[in-house]
């Protein structure tokens, strides 16, 4: 999966995703650190055990530029490459780099911990008497 064309539009599509989340002014080109995290940890990246949040921080800190507070889709691609072998130990790493981005192709960002607003129960306090 590493190396064909369609497979990197589809993990490009990710990044887009995962870049432009929470951002309404985002353009999907840069993805900033936390969005990183998000799309580590949506993805299954980070399993807790061989890749942690901290790991997916600092790798983020060293692929990106000096001065700059966000990564291009070629750093993240980067970052990927040297997470892979950490996240799936005993593969080559052309098979490891294939798994991960497996993991993270075709995934959207998902929204943890938000429900839909019961109608009813917001209407029935709206028509408590006042006390």
């Amino acid at each position: 999966m590493a190396g064909t064309s369609n497979d990197m539009e589809t993990l490009h599509e990710s990044f887009r995703r995962f870049a432009m989340h929470g951002d309404t002014s985002a353009t999907g080109h840069e993805m900033n650190g936390k969005n990183w995290s998000k799309i580590c940890k949506d993805c299954k990246v980070i399993d807790g055990k061989t890749v942690t949040s901290t790991d997916v921080d600092i790798l983020f800190s060293k692929v990106k530029s000096k001065s700059a507070r966000v990564i291009t889709f070629e750093e993240f691609k980067m970052a990927l490459q040297e997470l892979a072998p950490k996240r799936f130990k005993g593969k080559s790493k052309e098979e490891a780099l294939s798994s991960i981005y497996a993991l993270i192709a075709g995934r959207d960002p998902t929204n943890a911990g938000v429900t839909a607003t019961d109608h009813w129960s917001v209407r029935r306090v709206n028509l408590l008497p006042a006390r």
